[in-house]
């Protein structure tokens, strides 16, 4: 029995809830022997027992098991569940969400084209265009996250893609995609955009005029912290085959063991993104309410520059936010980020624990520009909120502590 259909143009709709489909998602092998979760095949060699079948396998490149780095059952299962959720036409599996980032990239671009990248991308991202991108002959521009349809203005002739990350990294800006691509569709111009903070569940960038829907399944979709993995998903057939043959050719594949742990992880991913966005919202508020915090980067909040097109656009938030506080001092930093108990310090987020960084000096940009002051990124875990405000109480507490001893001096001579 299959989860979903395809509609006219080819897209993936699920007959089920999201949670129900989440929950059965399999493979034709796990259903035949009566199992819950498709079982791990690890695979290079395939053998053949007729030589005419060995000569035609390639027929069955993009649908099929033909050779290890092109996915094994376990690889087609995951792909088959997260194109699903994406309501996409079909999903190619790598071997981490910055393989994913970039192979969408170098699928559609060449020397001399022009790539239109949103400000607040991934770190990583902005890596891969200014130090990969740019030595290959392909120009990259910058845009900010609130160009709505005015991105028509900076459209070029040999404009040919545009990246998109929403909201943005670390600083959570949230974008119109739909005007955005409302440009691009009628210029004929590729369009892909990093999902990673808000997973199919929150947001369906295909649904918003998207062709490329790229999620770090090593974040929520795994959930466990301990698997490395990215995805791609296309809204069409012919965008899917550039994306599998641009994996090939670089050699990016997906582990059957991680797509294994990634397919559990997905069971309870629904539960699991209730939880986050709940204690999020808790520990948002509480941040608001603390005299050295200037501002809480937050599109669930009311009180976000984003929160309309959040309220329109999207199903929910995820755990991830940014908090900007007053500047801090290096004794400062230590002393609210060595004594942490819950919180810990970490890269990656997405996983059933809290976490949270430093994000100082402010991320890159070109065109925006953070205020002055302490960004931390906070990823709101499973844990129990009491618990985690607690921690953060403690951790203010000792930040006050450090103010006040440096404070101490100056008093103490403007009373003599």
């Amino acid at each position: 029995m299959s989860n979903s259909t395809n509609d006219a143009d080819g897209k993936r709709t699920s007959t089920f809830a999201d949670a129900t489909a989440l929950v059965h998602a399999s493979s034709p092998s796990a259903r035949a022997a009566g199992l819950l979760n498709p079982p791990v095949h690890r695979a290079s060699t395939i053998v053949y027992d007729r030589v005419e079948d060995y000569v035609d396998r390639h027929r069955h490149l993009y649908d099929g098991v033909i050779y290890g780095l092109y996915g094994t059952e376990t690889t087609h299962a995951l792909a088959d569940a997260i194109a699903d959720l994406e309501h996409g036409f079909k999903t190619v599996l790598t071997s981490s969400g910055t393989a994913a980032i970039s192979l969408s990239l170098s699928a559609f671009l060449k020397a001399g084209d022009h790539l239109l990248v949103i400000d607040t991308v991934y770190r990583s991202t902005r890596r891969f265009c200014d130090d990969v991108l740019a030595r290959y002959g392909i120009d990259v521009s910058y845009f900010p996250p609130d160009i709505g349809g005015n991105i028509a203005e900076l459209i070029r002739t040999n404009t040919r893609m545009v990246f998109l990350e929403t909201p943005g990294s670390m600083t959570f800006e949230l974008a119109d995609i739909r005007a955005i691509t409302d440009v691009t569709r009628a210029r004929d111009i590729v369009t892909a955009l990093d999902n990673t903070w808000a997973t199919p569940l929150l947001f369906r960038p295909i649904e918003h005029g998207v062709d490329i829907s790229i999620a770090s399944a090593t974040k929520y979709l795994s959930g466990h912290s301990d698997v490395m993995l990215g995805a791609m998903t296309a809204v069409t057939e012919e965008i899917f085959k550039t994306l599998k043959d641009t994996a090939a050719r670089w050699g990016s594949s997906a582990s059957p063991d991680d797509c294994y742990l990634v397919h559990r992880g997905l069971r309870t991913l629904d539960v699991r993104l209730e939880r986050h966005q709940r204690t999020a919202q808790e520990l948002a508020a509480w941040f608001e309410e603390q005299p050295e915090v200037r501002r809480v980067l937050y599109p669930a909040l009311a009180t976000d520059p984003g929160h309309a097109i959040w309220k329109r656009d999207f199903a929910g938030a995820s755990g991830l936010f940014g908090v900007l506080l007053d500047p801090m001092g290096e004794d400062e930093k230590s002393a609210f980020f060595n004594n942490l108990r819950l919180f810990r310090l970490g890269s990656s987020w997405g996983g059933f624990e809290s976490l949270m960084v430093p994000a100082w000096p402010a991320p890159a940009r070109n065109c925006t520009a953070l205020e002055d002051g302490a960004l931390i990124r906070v990823h709101a875990g499973l844990e129990d909120k009491t618990d985690l405000l607690r921690d953060l109480e403690d951790a203010f507490s000792r930040l006050r502590a450090v103010r006040s001893d440096q404070a101490l001096p100056e008093f103490r001579t403007a009373q003599v």
